[in-house]
């Protein structure tokens, strides 16, 4: 079987067949049809049959620097039939290798080498091979670009590199990768590694001397490509082993996976109960809120009651200031009519008494603070004898009570005080541990947080990515198709749709064929506007066109075969017409910029007429520059009859509004399709490089969040081993403290008070000295005063008898006058004090209720609705922490509740994975299975058809000389068993080809191998040395055979290497033969031309 599949319409005259492989089903049994078709037909006369190949063979061979020779060629070789002749080490091998590995085979295959440095010549740089191509006909591979021939250039370097070079018939550099040759290679068919196309010298050697059945079976195989499905059938079959271990594997964890899940499950469902705590601790917090409030609340009433009260006191603190007020205003007028009676005398007196009076003031100030200072010495002597007694009675009391703790107190008293104090700090401690580590257990949680957040960012980005460069792929595999077939760039599965389309209007399923897809029906006149075209039709690029809704019907069932739900073409119903539209005074005019209907070419009126019902193509201008599309469309009115507008980018320009273009090239109208490639490809190496590097910061990521929550985790071991440290610490406490003691507890206040006394006594004793320091001071200072004055007093006491009972008047009456103003400043600073203090009650009043309105809000955000609580929130709080403790112990022991949900949805969901693949395995294996059997029962027919041919025309060639012979084929055992009967008719017994001289095995050969080129394909065939153990009787018979053969297949190109002379053969036009000069053995280089002697039989 050949791997190349042929697009020739002649396919009646010879069959192509598909590479070797794996193809769809659909495909195979198509290649299977070809292959089981009638044989080659017998030999009609030349006028019936085409004159000569026009795809495929070779034209010509140059060769430069390979093997052994400098310059070997060019070669021309005819149409038909090539004898290469010449003497040994001539080239003729040469030939046949450069043809091998020009045209991409391997080193090995040509049995001259194991690399392909070994075929440069010694002491040369680089070896060269140029092979041409004849490209004619309607199978041509891309005519308009290589013309009628493809020149295939091969280089070869000194350490075993090689390059192509593909040119066109006029010598144009067309391409440099193999793919394209390869591609080449499939259109023409061309197989360099099948012995049947190009069968060496060693290969030959090798199959003349082979006495193995197995070998010739195997050859066979090769020859017919079954070897290649066979393998391609193993490694399935194989594959399907593989699966089926994969789902047994898959089945021994779905039971230990559902014993996981439903211990997930069971623990999920003792929740509830759990569940009913939550919903009663929240109840308790919301009582808690408003109970809180409820209390404060009440607090505040004996304020307020308070306040009103003190106001009402502000009143009578009212009435003495007034009434004080008064008094003074009387005392101060006392205090005037006597002054004015006595300043009469005053005026007489005054000369002498001014001293008098200032020493009166001064002595009187003195009296006044020694008085103050006198009464403040008593007080502090006072309070210092009252704290002395005090001490003396405390210092007793003490004494009497360490006497009766030394006596009460023993060594286990001890002991277990200092056993406390351990404790204590040891408890000291934990709390501190505790402390840190909540706040440890917090900060694990919020970076653990962090992580899951952006972690789920990240995920969500890789396949944002993963889905992006699936599409980009797509894309590209269409592009890279459409090098080949246009109609693969509008979707890979485009080309098989529209097959089918075909074939369902010949079978008349269609009332009209459906038109389509749009986008192939159209051409750009200007390739600028591929991008604005695209960007006005949209989805109509690939949309079909049907005439009625039946139509329609058997559309979308063809469609739903080739296409995925959701990506399939649109379908568009409107009924054909032969005739464009009528639109003149509809369409958009303008002198200067087409309409995207003027900027197409549409052979078709229907895609003509449906875009302009589904686009109104005739009235969007395309305008190049985004600048001049702004002016025409938004300075001014827009142009008559136009909508809208595109510019060269895909931006869309309305009269009052400006839309960019998403896209950033044309898919479908675009003429540069490798450039396209090349972008599409760099841009998914580059998304591929993101997703390589969002990868690794993914993984980053997770590797931090293992790591915090296994620090959580350890912060939580350690919390806990310290709080239950903790409890048992402080129980042992409790019971230490418990323990009875004689009254010791009443010692340390005692001597704390003593010790307060003390201080007291201290600093007494210093302000009694200050005191009597103070007062000794003044009381000198005022003796001198007085002293000082009475002197003065004497001395006008002659001049001042006469005032001095009004004087003594007028000093009670200022007495009155500073006792009034003394009482009136008295209650003044009550009043004061006391407004004050109602402030002061107001400002914390106000204080409690903005508290109060704070404990509201808070317990509105808790529960909105206000609830009546009696119980106290002591006891609340105190019911709240018991059940939150018993909460914490149900959660020690199930776990996290989110936790415990989140291992109970990943176990359901693996399992539901694990059976699902199972059972999507289980229907892959199935369908497998019926697939390969059928695929294999046509394969075995196949083979069966293939060996009776090859068993026929084996037959037919044995008997152009009276031989006959018989081809046993054992498919099972894998062998091939052939006997030629060389004698006289039935007379002679069949005898086993070893059996044979060398000449009836080599001609028994030629017919196996002309009946192999019966049943395989090729445009050209090779023989390098065919005749060689053959005599001149079967060297002549075989020799007619072939050019019989050749004679009845014009259209195929033969080539015989061949050490004979071939001067017997008759002269016609279908013949050519080559002679190589023969070697120069006294020199190391051959001597070889330019160009070697080429004789052509010309047909007179």
């Amino acid at each position: 079987m050949s791997k190349r599949k042929s697009n020739s319409p002649n396919a009646s005259n010879h069959v192509k067949r598909t590479r070797s492989g794996l193809r769809e089903e659909n495909g195979e049994d198509e290649d299977d049809k070809d292959v089981i078709g009638p044989s080659q037909p017998t030999p009609v006369p030349y006028t019936s049959q085409r004159t000569s190949a026009e795809v495929g063979i070779v034209e010509s061979i140059f060769l430069k620097n390979f093997m052994c020779h400098g310059l070997l060629g060019p070669f021309a070789f005819g149409p038909n039939v090539n004898f290469v002749v010449g003497n040994n080490g001539s080239g003729k091998s040469a030939v046949l290798t450069a043809l091998i590995v020009g045209l991409g085979g391997k080193a090995h295959t040509t049995n001259r080498g194991s690399s392909l440095r070994g075929f440069v010549k010694e002491g040369e740089s680089s070896a060269d091979v140029s092979i041409t191509l004849r490209n004619r006909g309607q199978d041509a591979y891309k005519p308009e670009v290589f013309g009628e021939s493809i020149v295939v250039e091969l280089r070869i370097s000194s350490e075993g590199l090689r390059t192509y070079k593909l040119r066109s018939t006029a010598g144009h550099l067309v391409s440099t990768k193999k793919e394209e040759l390869v591609s080449i290679l499939d259109h023409f068919n061309i197989q360099v590694d099948n012995p049947v196309s190009i069968l060496t010298q060693e290969m030959s050697k090798h199959f003349l001397h082979s006495k193995g059945e197995g070998d010739k079976y195997k050859f066979f195989m090769k020859a017919t490509q079954l070897e290649q499905m066979k393998e391609d059938y193993a490694y399935i079959m194989k594959t399907k082993t593989v699966t089926q271990n994969t789902i047994e594997k898959h089945e021994e964890c779905l039971e230990d996976l559902k014993r996981k899940y439903l211990e997930k499950e069971d623990k999920y469902k003792s929740l509830a109960s759990l569940d009913e705590m939550q919903t009663k601790l929240e109840e308790l917090q919301n009582q808690m809120a408003w109970a809180l409030v409820t209390e404060m609340e009440k607090e505040m009433k004996p304020s307020e009651e308070r306040v009103a009260v003190e106001e009402k006191a502000t009143i009578k603190y009212d009435q003495k200031v007034e009434e004080w007020k008064t008094k003074v205003v009387e005392a101060e007028t006392r205090y005037k009519e006597i002054h004015d009676q006595l300043e009469g005398i005053s005026e007489r007196v005054q000369q002498l008494q001014p001293q008098c009076a200032t020493l009166k003031t001064e002595a009187q100030n003195f009296n006044r603070a020694f008085k103050q200072s006198e009464a403040a010495f008593h007080r502090s002597k006072t309070t210092l004898r009252d704290l002395e007694k005090d001490n003396e009675q405390l210092t007793r009391r003490v004494d009497e009570l360490k006497h009766s703790i030394s006596q009460a107190m023993g060594a286990d008293s001890r002991r277990r005080m200092e056993r406390i104090e351990t404790l204590q700090a040891e408890l000291d401690t934990l709390k501190h541990k505790d402390s840190t580590l909540a706040q440890q257990i917090e900060q694990f949680q919020q970076a653990v947080a962090r992580g899951k957040e952006e972690l789920g960012k990240i995920s969500c980005e890789e396949r944002e990515l993963q889905r992006s460069i699936e599409a980009k792929q797509r894309e590209h595999r269409a592009l890279v198709a459409s090098r080949t077939d246009k109609i693969k760039r509008f979707g890979e599965h485009m080309p098989a749709l529209l097959q089918a389309i075909d074939e369902a209007h010949k079978g008349a399923q269609f009332k009209q064929k459906p038109v389509g897809p749009l986008g192939f029906c159209m051409r750009l006149k200007d390739p600028e506007l591929a991008m604005a075209v695209e960007s006005c039709l949209k989805t109509l690029m690939t949309a079909f066109c049907c005439d009625n809704y039946k139509d329609e019907k058997v559309l979308q069932s063809l469609m739903s075969r080739h296409f995925p739900q959701g990506r399939r073409p649109p379908i568009i119903v409107s009924e054909f017409s032969g005739t464009i539209y009528n639109i003149r005074g509809k369409s958009a005019q303008h002198p200067k910029y087409p309409t995207v209907l003027q900027a197409l070419e549409i052979d078709n009126p229907v895609v003509a007429n449906c875009l302009i019902d589904m686009r109104a193509v005739e009235t969007i201008l395309l305008i190049k520059s985004n600048q001049e599309a702004r002016q025409v469309m938004q300075t001014g009115a827009p142009p008559v009859n136009c909508r809208e507008a595109f510019t060269k980018d895909g931006d869309q320009v309305f009269f009052n509004r400006y839309y960019s273009c998403e896209y950033h090239r044309a898919q479908y109208l675009s003429r540069d399709v490798e450039e396209q490639i090349r972008l599409l490809q760099s841009e998914i190496e580059n998304q591929r490089a993101l997703v390589t590097r969002v990868k690794a910061q993914k993984k980053e990521v997770e590797d931090s969040i293992r790591n915090n929550e296994n620090l959580l985790s350890r912060a939580y071991n350690d919390g806990k081993k310290a709080k239950d440290r903790f409890r048992k610490l402080q129980l042992e406490m409790t019971d230490l403290q418990n323990v009875e003691e004689p009254q010791s507890e009443d010692l340390q206040p005692l001597e704390e008070e003593l010790q307060e006394i003390s201080v007291k006594i201290s600093s007494a004793r210093q302000e009694r000295d200050v005191a009597h320091q103070k007062m000794a001071k003044l009381k000198k200072e005022f003796e001198e005063a007085e002293h000082n004055y009475r002197q003065q007093k004497e001395a006008i006491s002659s001049v001042a008898e006469e005032a001095d009972p009004i004087k003594e008047e007028l000093s009670k009456s200022d007495q009155d006058v500073e006792r009034c103003k003394h009482h009136k400043k008295h209650y003044e600073e009550k009043r004061k004090a006391h407004i004050g203090g109602i402030q002061k009650l107001k400002a914390d009043l106000g204080v409690r209720k903005k508290e109060l309105e704070a404990s509201i809000l808070k317990a509105s955000e808790i529960c909105p609705e206000r609830l009546e609580v009696r119980r106290t929130a002591k006891s609340l709080d105190s019911e709240i922490n018991r059940l939150k403790q018993k909460i914490s112990n149900q959660q020690d022991l199930q776990g996290d509740r989110d936790e415990v949900i989140r291992q109970y949805q990943e176990a359901l969901e693996n399992y539901k994975n694990i059976v699902m693949q199972v059972k999507n395995l289980k229907k892959f294996i199935g369908l497998m299975a019926k697939i390969m059997n059928s695929r294999h029962k046509v394969y075995t027919e196949m083979r069966m058809y293939l060996s009776v041919r090859c068993k026929y025309y084996f037959d037919s060639m044995l008997s152009q000389r009276g031989y006959m012979g018989k081809m046993t084929f054992n498919h099972k055992n894998e062998t091939l068993a052939i006997s030629v009967q060389p004698g006289e008719g039935d007379k002679a017994p069949l005898s086993d080809m070893r059996s044979l001289s060398g000449g009836e095995r080599s001609f028994s050969t030629v017919c196996f191998v002309l009946s192999l080129w019966a049943i395989a394909e090729a445009p050209f065939r090779c023989l390098d040395e065919f005749d060689v153990y053959m005599d001149m009787v079967n060297r002549r018979i075989s020799m007619d055979m072939m050019l019989k053969i050749a004679a009845s297949q014009r259209y195929r190109q033969f080539i015989f290497l061949t050490p004979q002379s071939m001067c017997s053969l008759q002269v016609n036009n279908l013949i050519r033969i080559l002679r190589l000069k023969d070697p120069d053995r006294t020199q190391t280089i051959l001597p070889f031309g330019r160009r070697n002697v080429v004789e052509d039989s010309q047909d007179q």
